[in-house]
């Protein structure tokens, strides 16, 4: 264990719960477990407990620790629940969404990168989430029908609107939380909470910047 590194993870925690974006002991427990360091490239592992989003190559990027942290607690997560996140990246989200959810949980994820797909499984393996993170190959914007309904579903990219095929995807009672906007790096996080077949109640949770979702129901 690096020692460094843990005391880095436990204060940048406890940043973020001074400032409000932790707001429960479930979030605060996952994001001081899950080793932000181990989901990077080597060349930014000393930036791990920056509050910022890193480069992880092809383009992409692992999001800013807040951000995690914003999208665990607007989504409520509790043990046992059935999660899609959509954009696996390096799986640091997946990982610590999956800590918050337990062994009776799980997370399913969907990367159209194969590169990003075989980095997040080593990763997942090497810090023992691999049992509860199942990682797929595919276009994200579809979805991953077979593993559906879900409890949650959360995207990690922006797409020009809410793909119709994730909402079908959703319990009902369930959450989405999809960043809807413009191509470039500026959107509106928009969280949905789906009431029954076709009638979801919306809300805007302010303005995020996210690569955009690439696939046949995004850009």
């Amino acid at each position: 264990m690096d020692l460094d590194m843990e005391k880095e993870r436990k204060n940048l925690v406890r940043k973020l719960h001074l400032q409000g974006y932790i707001r429960t002991d479930s979030v605060e427990k996952a994001m001081g477990s899950v080793p932000r360091e181990e989901f990077l490239p080597d060349d930014k592992r000393p930036y791990a407990y920056l509050d910022q989003p890193l480069s992880i190559g092809e383009g992409q990027t692992i999001s800013a620790p807040h951000m995690v942290a914003i999208i665990c607690e607007e989504l409520s997560l509790k043990e046992g629940m059935n999660v899609l996140e959509i954009g696996t990246g390096f799986g640091y989200n997946a990982a610590v969404v999956a800590e918050i959810i337990g062994k009776a949980g799980h997370v399913y994820t969907i990367e159209r990168i194969r590169s990003l797909l075989n980095s997040a499984k080593k990763n997942l393996k090497s810090t023992g989430y691999s049992e509860r993170v199942t990682v797929v190959h595919g276009d994200g914007s579809l979805g991953i029908s077979q593993y559906a309904p879900y409890d949650r579903i959360y995207v990690t990219a922006a797409a020009p609107e809410v793909p119709q095929t994730i909402k079908d995807q959703l319990k009902v009672g369930g959450m989405l939380l999809v960043p809807v906007g413009e191509e470039g790096f500026y959107q509106e996080l928009i969280l949905m909470e789906k009431l029954s077949k076709n009638d979801f109640k919306t809300t805007n949770l302010g303005s995020v910047a996210f690569v955009p979702l690439i696939g046949e129901y995004g850009w």
